[in-house]
């Protein structure tokens, strides 16, 4: 089945922001989340919209993507398709026949950092605010412990390829119309390692490594958020020949919360207010992640109005303060009213003559009026 276009999985368009695509989507991400969304397919659609977002979000990726669709964002080597010359289906070959093998070559018994991890971690809206540490095991290959990484039974020794002398490569001559030239290929004896086993270690059967699952500490930051990524340097896997490890990037996934919705450092919330108190002004509890505070209503506030608590949002990851609480006002209208509180409000109404007593909706209200008038 072919992948759908990324901009369409995020709704967006071609020519959208940064921010536009990374709106959208948290807004996919709160909605197929599969902590909360419980339907058959809700996983599959979370996954397609975190990819097309890896993708759209990160500048070079975009570009590849833009260019080249799909097998452009997925492969960021040679020429943006990845993997290097063995992708051209024996460039290498090629180079030799034509130039007698002059190309550089890999030693293969030269060191090699080791390969990086990426695991992904799911927080609670609080736990991103404030920052954790934790534990997590993780399945990587180390060295084995049993023959030092050799592959070599111990009390033996590991010989060089006496077919490729070390080189892990074969190389054979012919004749061509452009004359003699040198066809290279790897060694099929030592696998193109260089090096042959007589004894293989029996714990690991000769690859000198094993697979373990370790326990790694982790601290998260404080203030970071969905899809940033923490890197932990040297936990990924073992280096090879003596190589430094490789790095783990763990993945941040944040689950939505019920009240606060999160923009960058700011938070943004919604509460209720009856007529009278939007009419009358009031002061009110709020919460917030930092914990419960007043605010003060004033009178006349519409619903829709929105008030600023400074530095009572999100820290900065990188250090650089907090961002603001954002609280929406959202005047809620009774649905079941006594008899009594059903007289009173009919009672307001004939004094105020049907008629807001806001300059502003008053206007609103003249106009409402006059549409319906006779010309």
């Amino acid at each position: 089945m072919s992948k759908r276009d990324y901009y369409d999985v995020l709704g967006v368009g071609k020519d959208s922001s940064k921010d536009e695509i990374k709106k959208a989507y948290r807004k996919l991400a709160r909605k197929y989340h599969p902590d909360v969304n419980k339907e058959e397919d809700a996983a599959d659609k979370f996954k397609e919209a975190k990819e097309a977002y890896e993708v759209l979000s990160d500048e070079q990726k975009r570009t590849q993507y833009d260019q080249f669709g799909h097998a452009g964002a997925q492969n960021q080597g040679f020429g943006g398709f990845g993997g290097g010359a063995q992708d051209f289906g024996g460039f290498g070959d090629i180079f030799d026949m034509f130039f007698g093998g002059g190309g550089r070559r890999r030693d293969p018994n030269a060191p090699q950092q080791g390969a990086d991890l990426q695991y992904t971690m799911t927080l609670e809206f609080e736990e991103a605010i404030f920052g954790k540490e934790t534990d997590i095991r993780i399945p990587k290959e180390e060295n084995c412990e049993t023959c030092n990484g050799s592959g070599a039974k111990p009390g033996t020794k590991v010989n060089t390829c006496s077919h490729c002398n070390g080189s892990g490569q074969l190389n054979t001559e012919q004749n061509t119309p452009f004359g003699r030239v040198v066809n290279r290929r790897v060694c099929h004896h030592c696998n193109g390692s260089g090096k042959i086993i007589p004894e293989k270690c029996t714990t690991c059967g000769g690859a000198g490594k094993v697979k373990k699952h370790n326990k790694i500490h982790i601290t998260i930051p404080a203030g970071i958020d969905e899809g940033q990524q923490v890197r932990v340097s040297g936990k990924g896997e073992a280096g090879v020949n003596g190589g430094p490890p490789g790095d783990l990037y763990v993945l941040i996934q944040i689950k939505p919360h019920d009240f606060f919705e999160r923009e960058g450092d700011h938070i943004y919330c919604e509460i209720p207010l009856n007529y009278a108190q939007g009419a009358l002004g009031d002061e009110v509890e709020v919460p917030t992640v930092h914990g419960k505070v007043m605010l003060k209503i004033p009178a006349g506030t519409q619903s829709g109005k929105t008030f600023r608590m400074k530095g009572k949002g999100a820290p900065n990851v990188r250090g650089y303060g907090h961002g603001d609480q954002h609280i929406i006002v959202k005047i809620v209208t009774p649905t079941k009213l006594t008899e009594r509180q059903k007289e009173l409000l009919r009672e307001f109404n004939e004094i105020g003559g049907n008629e807001s007593t806001n300059e502003q909706d008053s206007s609103l209200f003249q106009r409402f009026k006059n549409a319906f008038k006779s010309e």
